[in-house]
C-alpha cells in the first residue's frame, strides 16, 4: 500500500509541475488543450497549485487517512471531465482517465488496509 501512495503521490507532482508552469507562463500547447488565458483558467491553476502543494507535502508524511481524502476528490473531478468537457478525446481528459486507474488502486489499497485495522482494533476491544 505504502509504495502506491508513494506512487500516486509522485504522479500528481509530476504531472502538476510542468502543468502549473506551462500555465503561469501560458505555454503555446496550453491554449489548445486548456483554451485561451480566462479567469477560468486562472482558477484552474489555482486547483492544480493546491492539488501539487498538498501531493508534495503528504510525500514526507503518506498517511493512508490523509491521502485518501486527497484521491479521492482527484478521482471525482477526473471521472467527471469527460462529460464536462463534452469529449473523451481531449489530452488532459484522457490523461486524467489514466491517472484515475492509479489513484483507484491506491484507494482500494488504503481502504483494504482501514478495514484490517478496524477489525483488529475490533477484535481487541
Amino acid at each position: 500500500m505504502k509504495k502506491m501512495i508513494l506512487a500516486s503521490l509522485l504522479i500528481n507532482v509530476a504531472v502538476l509541475i510542468p502543468v502549473c508552469v506551462s500555465l503561469l507562463l501560458d505555454a503555446d500547447w496550453v491554449a489548445d488543450v486548456y483554451g485561451a488565458a480566462s479567469a477560468a483558467r486562472g482558477i484552474l491553476l489555482s486547483v492544480y497549485g493546491a492539488i501539487l502543494v498538498v501531493s508534495a507535502a503528504l510525500l514526507f508524511t503518506q498517511e493512508p487517512m490523509l491521502v485518501a481524502p486527497l484521491l479521492l476528490v482527484q478521482v471525482l473531478y477526473k471521472l467527471t471531465t469527460p462529460f464536462t468537457v463534452g469529449s473523451f478525446a481531449n489530452p488532459v481528459v484522457i490523461s486524467n482517465l489514466v491517472i484515475v486507474a492509479l489513484h483507484l488502486t491506491t484507494l482500494r489499497l488504503i481502504l483494504i488496509d482501514w478495514r484490517r485495522a478496524t477489525a483488529r482494533s475490533g477484535a481487541a476491544g
